[in-house]
């Protein structure tokens, strides 16, 4: 009984695949583009659904995609549009769909987004908003970048939003720099799986000192005092602090510190000046002064003594 039901099941199977059938159906389909000019940036569509005619083995086959050739769509230039409508597949269809009758496209429209492929090469350099040392250090000369550049293939409108110059950034983890390093630092960006760098790392070498603080008080030096006005600063000094790179401390001419108060910029509310720095040793940095304004007050002339009577005689 049970060869009867099987040998039954089979030709009945055999029957009904020899009878045509109408069903909807996906089919798939292939963008033929020049790889080296077209780049998509977002997936293609890979199906569409159609309608179609034809003997039970063919469709059989078709659903099973056993030797199925995708409908191929070229892509010849930087198309103007992103999509196509489900009639203009039709020709692509027709021509691969072999012993199947296209009735109709049932998918309305299909979308894709193609850019122009380019190549183009950044400067590398050091994104200099952020700070490498902590305030007791410093960097000396400028930061040395290998390679000094870096090339970017992908689409046009993609890479035009990259930086240029490319600006690299040291790890998180790295913290403040106290000493001189060569730092390897990963390129990253936007879009990876769509922009294809020519290097994957750069190494930063940043030479590093450390800095010494310094202070001397100064007496500064009153200017453009109108003739016969005899003035007196309050307080008569000022403190003025600094660093040097502690190599050069020893070397450091301190007497070279000059700090005038201008009296044309005098304060008339409060008789106040603001002191500036107009010479400082060579090296010195981070300069700050002690008071930020002196009180400039105006001496009155002595009154003439009165005449003694010895003298009145």
């Amino acid at each position: 009984m049970v060869l009867c039901f099987v040998a039954a099941s089979t030709f009945w199977l055999l029957n009904a695949l020899n009878k045509s059938y109408s069903t909807q159906t996906t089919y798939p389909v292939r963008f033929v583009y020049d790889k080296n000019r077209l780049i998509p940036i977002k997936p293609l569509p890979e199906e569409v659904s159609i309608n179609v005619t034809g003997k039970g083995w063919k469709l059989l086959r078709k659903t099973l995609r056993l030797e199925v050739q995708p409908a191929e769509i070229y892509i010849r230039n930087l198309p103007r549009n992103n999509y196509l409508l489900g009639s203009a597949l039709r020709p692509a269809l027709v021509n691969s769909l072999d012993g199947l009758e296209l009735n109709f496209v049932v998918t309305d429209t299909i979308y894709f987004n193609f850019d122009a492929k380019v190549t183009e090469r950044f400067p590398l350099g050091l994104d200099p908003s952020r700070p490498l040392t902590d305030n007791q250090h410093v960097v000396i000369g400028p930061v040395r970048v290998s390679p000094d550049s870096i090339t970017f293939t992908g689409p046009a409108s993609l890479i035009d939003s990259l930086p240029n110059p490319f600006l690299l950034r040291l790890p998180e983890q790295q913290g403040a720099l106290v000493e001189s390093s060569e730092i390897s630092v990963p390129i990253e960006y936007d879009y990876e799986s769509l922009i294809q760098a020519d290097v994957e790392e750069a190494e930063v070498a940043v030479t590093v000192k450390a800095l010494a603080q310094d202070e001397r008080q100064v007496a500064p030096d009153l200017i453009n005092v109108p003739e016969g006005v005899r003035l007196s600063v309050r307080p008569p000094l000022t403190m003025v602090r600094y660093q040097v790179l502690q190599d050069s401390l020893p070397l450091l001419n301190r007497s070279g510190l000059k700090v005038v108060l201008d009296y044309s910029k005098l304060n008339p509310q409060d008789s106040t000046i603001k002191p500036v720095l107009v010479q400082k040793p060579r090296g010195t940095r981070n300069i700050l002064m002690w008071p930020d304004r002196f009180k400039v007050v105006e001496q009155q002339p002595a009154p003439p003594q009165q005449p003694g009577p010895q003298q009145q005689k």
